[in-house]
């Protein structure tokens, strides 16, 4: 039986956040600097909430599970969480802020409208990234993004002038890009844990072409899904590691079956692209000779 949908409260302004939530106002109406050891003797909010939002947040010594789509994650050790507009969020009420320590960014999508660091924001996946893939910092990079933040916190606590959201999207475009520099060393030194990944989707993908064909192409969020992590840090993962994202991977994996059937079978090109589950055959066809600089026919050809 289908369950019925859950309720939630919608976040739309950064003001909204800070009410639902009982932080302070913000001084700025499209950005706030939350200190969280204000948080700690403050009742936790319980309930599913979509924020419409971007927020960043170092959540240290939080006693407790937060929830996150359909994943928990135990936020003690200290760790940066990243979150976009959109996302649906929940923390239950037994969570234990007691010794929570560490600090929240929250801004509206409207502060970089103007800005190119709007159209940068889809380059930091790990906005995308579900929550038990947030950062994991040394020491020594959080005292680097604290140093980072303080200028920022400065900023929005200022009376608001001409150049206050200048100065602000610049000073946050720096904590970014220092967040996507530490985001790709934690690929590089947790080698061993992401090298058994790549096992698994090596694996996973030499299993779906050696079923039957006439199977639906696979796609990044079937092999995401199976390896239970999002298709954004999938892919980042496997470009760290190999030079290609998932989707080459896939497309690599698929000319090398065509290949095999082009040589193998009598098959036409129409009958080879809907055996390998393309729906439209001049799709195939264009896959094929921008992967090999070849028309499927001109490979068969020269092959003989």
């Amino acid at each position: 039986m289908k369950q019925p949908a859950r309720e939630f409260k919608e976040l739309a302004t950064v003001s909204d956040f800070t009410q639902h939530f009982g932080f302070p106002p913000p001084a700025h109406p499209l950005l706030t600097v939350i200190d969280l050891e204000g948080a700690r003797h403050r009742p936790p909010v319980s309930g599913l909430v979509l924020r419409q939002l971007y927020i960043i947040t170092l959540k240290k010594n939080l006693k407790g599970l937060l929830h996150y789509g359909h994943r928990a994650y135990d936020f003690s050790e200290g760790v940066l969480a990243f979150y976009a507009p959109g996302q649906l969020c929940e923390s239950g009420s037994n969570v234990d802020t007691s010794e929570l320590s560490g600090w929240m960014i929250v801004f509206h999508p409207d502060l970089l409208h103007k800005y190119p660091l709007a159209k940068k924001m889809a380059g930091y996946t790990f906005f995308s990234y579900q929550v038990h893939e947030a950062l994991h910092l040394s020491a020594s990079e959080e005292d680097l993004l604290n140093d980072v933040l303080t200028p920022l916190r400065r900023e929005h606590a200022q009376p608001i002038d001409a150049f206050s959201q200048d100065v602000m999207v610049s000073q946050l475009e720096v904590l970014l890009n220092y967040a996507n520099r530490f985001y790709h060393r934690q690929f590089l030194t947790r080698r061993p844990a992401e090298h058994d990944l790549l096992s698994r989707f090596e694996e996973l993908l030499n299993a779906y072409f050696a079923r039957p064909d006439g199977q639906p192409l696979p796609t990044v969020q079937h092999f995401a899904d199976a390896l239970h992590v999002s298709p954004a840090y999938l892919s980042d993962l496997l470009r760290s590691l190999t030079g290609q994202n998932t989707q080459q991977h896939i497309h690599q994996a698929l000319i090398e079956r065509a290949k095999q059937l082009l040589l193998s079978t009598s098959l036409t090109v129409n009958e080879a692209a809907f055996r390998l589950g393309f729906e439209y055959p001049q799709y195939f066809s264009r896959l094929f000779k921008n992967k090999t600089g070849l028309t499927p026919a001109a490979f068969r050809f020269s092959a003989q």
